[in-house]
């Protein structure tokens, strides 16, 4: 995930499947932090469904799988974090409170992993060790 920074992240439109590439603004192990703006078609997209996929490549095909649930970041601690941390958002939004920013939080349900051109995924345990 380190090396493929701009995954892949697909939400439905309907009946219709639309993916883009995104630019996570902060990881932790398989959760990943989306940021976005309101008025984004994606936006709407997730609020009609929050189930959605990043597909993570890197430059050696190998694949990272994370199908999961988008969630709205309130937390205010979180989003001042997140808004510390990422001078890009700071440069085109301006301020934290910007009525545009939303972030989404993707929770995962399920991770799988494909070596470069395997033809087989293997899934990845979401359990966390002490």
């Amino acid at each position: 995930m380190t090396d493929a920074r701009f995954p892949q992240l697909a939400s439905m439109d309907g009946d219709q499947p639309r993916l883009r590439p995104v630019s996570p603004v902060k990881t932790d192990g398989f959760v990943v932090y989306v940021a976005n703006l309101r008025s984004y078609n994606k936006t709407g997209e997730i609020e009609s469904n929050p189930k959605v996929e990043l597909c993570y490549l890197d430059e050696g095909h190998d694949q990272v799988r994370i199908t999961g649930m988008a969630e709205v970041v309130t937390d205010t601690g979180l989003l001042q974090e997140i808004w510390d941390e990422n001078p890009l958002l700071r440069k085109y939004l301006g301020t934290i409170d910007n009525p545009e920013l939303i972030v989404y939080r993707i929770r995962p349900v399920r991770v799988r992993y494909m070596k470069e051109w395997a033809l087989a995924y293997h899934e990845v345990s979401l359990a966390k060790s002490d």
